[in-house]
C-alpha cells in the first residue's frame, strides 16, 4: 500500500486532509518507515478546492490516477448531506469494483454512500451523524459505536481522532506494527486503538478518576505479564472491585470490555515478536498470552485476516530483527 489517493472535492474537511497527510505525505523513510505517494485527485487538477475555514486544496491528479493507487481514501464532508460531483462518485465505483480498498474519515461515509458502495455493507461515522447516515441508505447497517469497520473492501470510520486510527490501522495491516508505532510515536498518537472501541467515552467523576487510577495500575500489569492466564476476576481482585463492577469501570474508561482489551494488546504483542524475532510460533503464542498456536492463528484470522506464518512472511524481512529480542 504504497501510492495513496486523497480524493478531493469542494466541502471537504481541512482536519482530515491534514490527517491524511501526516500519515503518507510526509516522508519518514530515514525512521524506517516505507516511501509512500499521496497524491490529491480531482476532476479539475490544478483547480484549488475550497475548504472550511478559507483554506484550499490543490489537486495534482486527475480521477484516473485512482486507477493506479493501492489505497483511495476520502476525507470528512462538512456538509454531509452536500452532493457530490458525479464525476468523484465514478471514480469511486471504479476503484471500488477493480479491488482497491476505499476508506472514508468521519462524514466521508456520506460520499460512499451517494456513490452506493454502502448499499447492504457495515459502516460507521461520527455518533452525531449515524442516525442521519441510517436513514439515507436504510440498506447500510450503521454501527453507533465502533472507531472504524471494514466490510468487502469499504472503511469507514467515526469522527476526527478516529480517522487517525483508521489511517494507522490501514498502515499496519499493510506494513507492520512496527511502522504503525513509528508514525504513532512521530504524531504523538496512541498507537492502536481497537477498531471496536466504543467512540463515546463516559466523563469520569471524581470518584471515577480514582478508579480509572486503579484500572491504569490494573492495565500496566496486564501489559506486563500478558503470558499470564487473566480473567475478569482475577483483574478485577487487582483492583479490589467486584468482577461486574470491574467490567463496568474498565468499559466506562476505556471504551471496551476487559477481555476484548487484554485480546487486542496479545496480537499486538504477537506480531511484535513475529517481526522482531525467531520464536517458533508455540513461542510466540506463549509469550503474547494466547496459550497455544492454535488460539493465535484464530485471533490472526480473527482480526488481521491473515495467519502468524503469513504475517511473518510480509513483515520480518521489511521490519527488520533485534538480536536483543533473540
Amino acid at each position: 500500500m504504497h501510492r495513496v489517493a486523497l480524493l478531493a472535492f469542494p466541502g471537504i474537511r481541512a482536519f482530515d486532509v491534514t490527517v491524511i497527510t501526516e500519515v503518507w505525505g510526509e516522508d519518514r523513510t530515514c525512521r524506517g518507515v516505507p516511501p509512500f505517494e499521496l497524491r490529491r485527485a480531482a476532476a479539475d487538477p490544478g483547480t484549488p478546492v475550497a475548504m472550511p475555514g478559507g483554506l484550499s486544496l490543490t489537486p495534482d491528479r486527475p480521477l484516473t490516477w485512482l486507477d493506479q493507487a493501492d489505497l483511495v481514501i476520502v476525507p470528512g464532508m462538512t456538509d454531509p448531506e452536500g452532493p457530490v460531483p458525479a464525476p468523484a462518485l465514478e471514480a469511486l465505483r471504479r476503484a471500488h469494483a477493480t479491488g482497491t480498498p476505499v476508506a472514508a474519515l468521519c462524514a466521508g461515509a456520506f460520499a460512499l454512500g451517494q456513490a452506493g458502495l454502502l448499499d447492504g455493507r457495515r459502516a460507521v461515522t461520527h455518533w452525531y451523524l449515524a442516525d442521519l447516515l441510517q436513514q439515507l441508505h436504510p440498506t447500510a447497517t450503521v454501527r453507533p459505536d465502533a472507531l472504524f469497520v471494514e466490510d468487502d473492501g469499504i472503511w469507514t470510520s467515526a469522527g476526527t481522532a478516529a480517522g487517525l486510527d483508521l489511517c494507522l490501522h490501514l498502515v499496519r495491516t499493510a506494513h507492520g506494527a512496527e511502522t504503525a508505532a513509528t508514525l504513532a510515536r512521530a504524531l504523538v498518537t496512541a498507537p492502536f486503538r481497537a477498531g471496536t472501541q466504543a467512540q463515546f467515552i463516559e466523563r469520569p467523576t471524581p470518584r471515577a478518576d480514582r478508579d480509572a487510577d486503579a484500572l491504569a495500575a490494573v492495565r500496566a500489569h496486564a501489559l506486563a505479564h500478558l503470558d499470564a492466564p487473566h480473567t475478569v476476576a482475577s483483574l478485577a481482585a487487582l483492583a479490589g472491585m467486584s468482577p461486574r463492577s470491574f467490567a463496568r469501570h474498565f468499559r466506562a474508561t476505556t471504551g471496551t470490555t476487559p477481555l476484548r482489551w487484554l485480546t487486542a494488546q496479545r496480537v499486538a504483542a504477537a506480531q511484535k515478536l513475529l517481526e522482531h524475532t525467531d520464536h517458533p510460533l508455540p513461542e510466540v503464542a506463549r509469550r503474547a498470552g494466547f496459550g497455544s498456536e492454535v488460539t493465535l492463528r484464530q485471533h490472526f484470522a480473527t482480526r488481521l485476516s491473515t495467519s502468524p506464518r503469513d504475517y511473518r512472511a510480509a513483515f520480518r524481512h521489511t521490519a527488520g530483527s533485534s538480536p536483543t529480542a533473540r
